[in-house]
């Protein structure tokens, strides 16, 4: 855990990854300061760098979003060495929330979403197959959700 943070900043960053919609002077009652000290470190953990931003988080089932896919790319030779473009592409489709790319076997894992798996089926036929450099593509559909968590353990 880095030593920049003090625990009055921890309990900020835990109290803001719970809730990012509380007042300042509602997580300073929390975390045992004042609203104005409460707000300056807020402002800092802003400015470093260490909150990159504020969002809602919605339920994918709710707006109708109801298939979750795991999808491992692999690359041939020629797509490895446009890694870039590949992430670059990627990123560009709004079904896939998240992307790394990998030590190992695949080059990439995809977590994405779909509003059923006839849809996934379109996404993977003619978008995720068709991009330059794809070798081969094995996804998995997640049954269940066991945990599910943007929140750091800080």
């Amino acid at each position: 855990m880095s030593d920049d943070l003090d625990e009055f900043e921890r309990k900020i960053l835990r109290e803001l990854q719970r809730d990012a919609s509380q007042t300042t002077a509602e997580i300073a009652e929390k975390v045992g300061l004042s609203p104005s000290p409460c707000w300056r470190r807020i402002d800092r953990l802003e400015r470093e760098g260490y909150i990159t931003r504020r969002v809602a988080i919605v339920d994918r089932r709710k707006v109708g979003l109801n298939a979750h896919i795991f999808a491992q790319v692999k690359l041939n030779a020629h797509g490895r060495a446009n890694l870039d473009e590949f992430g670059k592409t990627i990123r560009a489709f709004p079904e896939v929330l998240d992307a790394y790319v990998l030590m190992g076997t695949v080059d990439f894992m995809l977590r994405i979403v779909a509003r059923d798996i006839e849809a996934y089926e379109r996404f993977f036929f003619d978008k995720l197959s068709q991009l330059p450099g794809v070798q081969e593509i094995n996804s998995t559909v997640a049954l269940s959700e066991i945990k599910s968590t943007v929140a750091l353990p800080i």
